[in-house]
């Protein structure tokens, strides 16, 4: 999930039909309540769609519904079109509120909150002679590696034996931590979080490379066998990384603001950021929808409503202004921040570091 969640989302906000307007069925769905949401929405929905755009809805409906069927239990998102013979679900661990949404496109503000609330780590718990590395995505392990080694820690003899004992000893934890790097260098995220008890985590930190060295966010005083409480642990301390990563992106939006730098904020400046592909961090508040209309064949973007495109004449459809400023980021790369904080709200609920002005 880790290496995929980005991808997937790329993708998916690639994906507009420039023909039609509902051509596109995405399901957020809760397995503990979803099912009774489910057929709620589908049946409101049809009862608005019509002709073609009714028979694609029922289609598609269908499709999604043999795949619940054959994936009991699943909870997450799916998005598909039986138009585009389009179906692609995201399974996630986490709870996600029931939605199902009719549009020209996939609807993927919920998955970028959630890569952007749960950021994917790599854990690892380590002493002199064995270590466990921890890939954790979406608060769940998905991944992990058990190294050990037959390192003698006591010695009886002094002397010369004593000395030579103590250096065989030092290179033995030297090529075990070697071993560990190794291990670490093919899995670590971008984030590593190293734990353990006594001075041997220390050690290894030391001998790791700059490229990982520079990753480590944070280091953590806890027994080699207390698994559990240091997988909650760490958890909650990505987490709260996550809330300051956010509030020092906002703070660096205020000072580039109030120097006139690299910045945009408020709707319409972020807007037409974002269709020049200067956006180098979009930040959102939580929640913000603003009604929209977006022409599918030249891909204009306005606030409030109308029935043809202002420029080429063309069928229109509404949407979520912020929905469409996250999927012009997202294709090209911006990455996004979600708060809640008040300030941004004061700006105009959404605002961007810029690339280039």
């Amino acid at each position: 999930m880790k290496n995929d969640l980005n991808k997937v989302i790329r993708e998916l906000s690639e994906i507009y039909d420039e023909e039609s307007k509902n051509t596109y069925i995405t399901l957020y769905l809760n397995k503990k309540t979803g099912i009774k949401f489910f057929k709620r929405r589908e049946n409101a929905c049809k009862l608005l769609l019509s002709g073609l755009e009714q028979k694609n809805f029922t289609k598609t409906m269908d499709t999604i519904k043999d795949f619940i069927q054959k994936n009991e239990g699943f909870k997450g998102a799916i998005f598909a079109s039986n138009e585009h013979h389009f179906l692609k679900s995201v399974p996630l661990p986490v709870e996600v509120d029931n939605s199902l949404i009719v549009d020209s496109s996939p609807y993927i503000r919920p998955l970028a909150r959630i890569q952007d609330e749960w950021e994917s780590f790599t854990l690892v718990l380590v002493n002199s002679n064995y270590a466990k590395i921890f890939s954790i995505s979406l608060g769940r392990v998905e991944q992990e590696k058990n190294l050990s080694a037959d390192i003698m820690n006591k010695h009886k003899k002094g002397g010369c034996s004593q000395a030579r004992f103590q250096r065989l000893r030092k290179g033995a934890i030297h090529a075990f931590f070697s071993e560990v790097e190794e291990a670490l260098e093919k899995i670590a995220d971008k984030q590593i979080v190293l734990a353990g008890p006594g001075q041997a985590k220390l050690q290894f930190k030391d001998m790791l490379p700059k490229n990982l060295k520079e990753r480590i966010v944070d280091i953590i005083d806890i027994s080699i066998e207390d698994e559990k409480e240091l997988l909650r642990e760490s958890i909650h301390l990505i987490s709260k990384l996550e809330e300051k990563k956010s509030q020092g992106a906002l703070q660096q939006l205020k000072e580039e603001i109030l120097k006139d730098g690299l910045a945009a904020y408020g709707i319409e400046d972020t807007l037409q950021a974002v269709k020049n592909g200067q956006i180098e961090l979009l930040i959102i508040e939580k929640g913000y929808k603003l009604k929209g209309y977006i022409c599918e064949h030249c891909q204009l973007l306005k606030i409030g409503s109308a029935k043809n495109c202002l420029v080429c004449g063309g069928l229109v459809s509404e949407v979520d202004v912020i929905e469409e400023i996250l999927e012009f980021s997202k294709r090209t790369d911006a990455e996004i921040e979600f708060t809640d904080d008040e300030e941004i709200a004061k700006l105009g609920h959404v605002g961007a570091i810029l690339r280039f002005k």
